[in-house]
């Protein structure tokens, strides 16, 4: 792909977009930036981009810029459908993300792992189950480090890229082909973005359509959606399922291991007892990850190492202290009703469940069942906090209480706690309606904690 003086529009200013213009220059295109936040609010990115030759045009788009360039290069958090796109889709101008124009310029194979939750856990244990296998493995993609900031690079270093995908970066895929593509599961989630869960489940499901009958798919035969999508249109790759029933090709799921199956019998296993990640919806992601990492040169040895040494990522189900006999977890990275559902299932002891912030169109009533079973007392926030009041009115045993911030949401938590109770901040709503991100927003659980003394 030749870049050379053509006429290239970058449509937003996060890291990737940055990114994306910093490679975008070195290949002499000529570039122009548009944002729609005024420039006072995005002083880092542009300090990122000085000294290099671009325009910006911040606060807001020009649809000329679109008709008149030769390529359009969005942000993972801008809608490929927004109208002001239709000047460049009518002339017939590709209009694609960064993913896409990265995955252009890597040669080396690419495993890509997506799904509604679990994503970022099972893209870094892969990463650690193969360079405890001796390979030389690039990780990032949606998360950290943009792939294209590894196609920039001079000289490539790695013998896999191992990328997380979103599904807002699939709408913009044309080429993009993983080797091995990793399909966790799919449940409601960003229903504010996409028309219907079925054009969600859609978008999910483009991380197979550049696959060929020599790449590998692996997904979970538990997910109902996942089952319904591979009677409709199966990968043309090869299938390795996981599930805790019986596979013929992938592996199957105990609470202590992980067995690796294939044409039905078991040929090796991976040990749990020394995970630090907890809960079914775990289990998932560690079968994930050996088969995907299994497909790329991991060694049984690697594997088993990078189980037992992973200790899992911040934000998810993260314990940050225990007061007054009272554990506190942050599970800010929940920003989805299904994600607290599996969060739930990890306790057998009384839960304290902070929830709330700006719905995505989520429906809180799926998750009736696991509070009135697992939920003593429920403390709503945000946004969202009457719908949640209104869709689980009744199901805590011991009621719903509302708070007005997250110091007062921890402190009416571990009013309602006994010893040996988890108040576990698991949101089921995106963060920005108090909060940057799920980060901040787990980090201001914490600070609150630590206020308790």
């Amino acid at each position: 792909m030749d870049l050379r003086q053509k006429q290239v529009v970058v449509v937003g200013l996060g890291t990737s977009g940055v990114a994306a213009v910093r490679f975008l220059v070195r290949r002499e295109a000529r570039v122009t930036v548009t944002d729609r936040a005024p420039a006072e609010s995005l002083t880092a990115p542009i300090a990122a981009l000085k000294g290099l030759d671009v325009e910006l045009k911040l606060g807001g788009h020009d649809s000329r810029d679109f008709s008149n360039a030769d390529l359009v290069v969005l942000s993972p958090g801008v809608p490929h459908t927004m109208p002001l796109l239709e000047p460049a889709w009518a002339r017939g101008i590709p209009v694609i993300g960064e993913m896409e124009l990265a995955s252009r310029f890597v040669n080396e194979p690419i495993l890509a792992v997506t799904g509604t939750n679990g994503k970022t856990t099972t893209t870094e244990l892969i990463g650690a189950m193969l360079k405890k296998s001796g390979q030389r493995a690039f990780v990032g993609g949606n998360i950290g480090t943009p792939l294209i900031a590894y196609a920039d690079e001079p000289r490539k270093w790695a013998d896999v890229v191992v990328v997380e995908v979103s599904s807002f970066q699939l709408d913009t895929i044309l080429g993009f082909h993983p080797a091995t593509a990793v399909m966790l599961n799919i449940s409601d989630d960003h229903l504010d973005r996409y028309a219907s869960f079925n054009a969600y489940a859609e978008s999910k499901w483009r991380i197979f359509s550049n696959q060929q009958t020599t790449d590998a798919a692996v997904l979970n035969k538990m997910d109902a959606t996942i089952a319904a999508m591979l009677d409709r249109h199966c990968p043309e790759s090869r299938c390795l399922l996981f599930s805790e029933r019986a596979v013929v090709k992938g592996a199957k799921i105990l609470r202590d291991r992980i067995l690796m199956v294939n044409g039905g019998r078991e040929h090796s296993s991976f040990s749990l007892e020394k995970s630090g990640l907890i809960g079914p919806h775990n289990r998932e992601n560690i079968a994930a990850a050996c088969l995907a990492a299994r497909e790329h040169g991991a060694t049984e040895a690697g594997i088993q190492q990078a189980i037992d040494d992973f200790k899992g990522l911040p934000h998810r189900l993260e314990t940050v202290a225990t007061v007054q006999g009272v554990r506190f977890v942050n599970d800010s990275k929940a920003t989805n009703v299904d994600a607290v559902n599996r969060a739930l299932e990890c306790f057998d002891r009384p839960v304290i469940l902070i929830m709330g912030g700006r719905n995505k169109k989520g429906d809180f009533t799926l998750l009736k069942s696991r509070v009135r079973k697992h939920v003593k007392t429920l403390v709503a926030m945000g946004e969202a906090r009457d719908e949640i009041v209104t869709a689980l009115a009744g199901d805590p045993g011991k009621g719903i209480v509302e708070a007005g911030s997250m110091q007062v949401a921890v402190e009416k938590a571990l009013e309602k706690a006994d010893p040996g109770d988890t108040v576990l901040l698991s949101p089921a709503c995106a963060s920005f309606d108090m909060f940057d991100n799920y980060a901040h927003r787990g980090e201001r659980f914490r600070q609150a904690v630590e206020m308790l003394g």
